[in-house]
This record gives structure tokens, sequence and C-alpha cells, in this order.
């Protein structure tokens, strides 16, 4: 196995707003391999979305470092940490964050245009995408005209387009009922697993989360293996 992602010491600290700090990640050393699939799990409030956002390079840890590919990404320019963003990595969201006024295979384009691909290159990706997550017939249609899972479908695209090493999912079918939900996270997981992409997911289903490779578990700011 490749290291592909690691956490060193990582603790993160929040003002509770009474003049003291709230710890909610402490001491954490985790390591993530190329081509696994881990879920995490813990109650509403324990650090989970939190975790994502270090991973992605959304928000600083209060001390320890996040290294990629062996490099610790807090190292990097703010230009080169969004372009190693814009590369490297693929978010996945509860709400799905579509631009109403572009169409889903205009959606799922556009961080291929963001990185100056080719028009035609990148739209003959984002179709490829969109049909292997079952939207060949929706290509067209703007997100008021889809459901919520195919919208979410959309959203999974847009985040695979680039070919991203590391996909981070926050609760990716919690605005879905669960026949919808189960759905969406099974082409979500069967697309990484056959692109060999890194899948960190965060989710309150025990279906979702039996899908992973791998399960921990994030209680009063310490991780435990649930599954390996």
């Amino acid at each position: 196995m490749t290291e592909l992602i690691r956490l060193t010491k990582v603790s993160k600290v929040f003002p509770d707003g009474h003049g003291k700090e709230l710890e909610i990640l402490t001491d954490v050393n985790l390591s993530f391999e190329q081509g696994e699939s881990y879920c995490i799990v813990g109650r509403s409030g324990s650090g989970k979305s939190t975790l994502l956002h270090l991973l992605g390079g959304l928000d600083h840890p209060s001390s320890g470092e996040v290294f990629f590919e062996g490099r610790s990404i807090f190292t990097l320019s703010p230009d080169e940490i969004a372009n190693w963003r814009a590369k490297s990595l693929g978010f996945v969201f509860q709400a799905h964050h579509l631009l109403p006024d572009f169409t889903a295979l205009e959606n799922t384009m556009i961080p291929q245009l963001i990185l100056e691909r080719p028009q035609g290159p990148a739209r003959e990706r984002a179709t490829k995408l969109l049909i292997r997550l079952g939207l060949e017939h929706r290509l067209h249609h703007r997100p008021s005209a889809l459901s919520g899972g195919e919208q979410q479908r959309v959203a999974i695209a847009r985040a695979l387009v680039n070919e991203p090493q590391l996909v981070l999912a926050d609760e990716p079918t919690g605005n879905l009922d669960p026949k919808t939900g189960q759905t969406v996270a099974e082409l979500l997981a069967e697309i990484c697993i056959q692109e060999q992409r890194t899948l960190i997911l965060v989710t309150h289903s025990p279906d979702l989360a039996s899908q992973m490779n791998h399960q921990l578990r994030l209680q009063n700011s310490h991780f435990s293996l649930l599954k390996d």
C-alpha cells in the first residue's frame, strides 16, 4: 500500500464563546492509503467535518501537520494550495452546490475548465461520468429540473471529473431518502474503487459505512478503529 495523506499530531481548538477553548481534535495520528475507502462515524459535532476540512486544506490545524504525498500542505502558498486542491481533490458535500443557470453537463465540466483544459476532452470526460452515474438522459437539464438524487449524482461527477487522487465526502446522502441515498453511495464507492481514488467519507448511515474498506469512530476528540 502507498500512503497518500497523513495527519501527524494534529489538534484543532475553537473558542467556545465564553473565553475558553473547545478542543475538537486531540493529537490525531492517521494515515490514508492510495485507492482505499474510509468511513468516519461519530455523533454530530464530534469533529468529523473539521477533519475533512483539515485534510482538504480548507482549515488549518491548531497544531500538527497534514502531509500529502510526503509534503506538508500548509507549507504551500495560497496559490499553490488552491492549485493542489483543484488538481488532487474532489469534494462531495451534503448540499450539492450546483450552479442553477448551468446544465448537468456544464456543472460537471466546470472544474476542468478552471484548470484551462480543452473543452473537447473536458466535455468527453464529464459526459462519460454522467452516463456512468445513470444520467445519460439528463445531461442538458438544469438543476431545477433534476431530482435530489440526480443533483447529487451531478455533484459526484463534478468531484471526480479532474481525476483527483483524494475524494472527500461529507454526509453525501444526508439529504436523500434511504433508497436513493443507497444508490448514490454505491455509485460513488464503485467509481472510486474502479478509478483507484482514495475516498474518505463522513456519514451517520450504517449501511453506507459498511461499504467502505475501513471504518473509524471519532469520539471525545480521539479516533478508534471499527473495521480494517
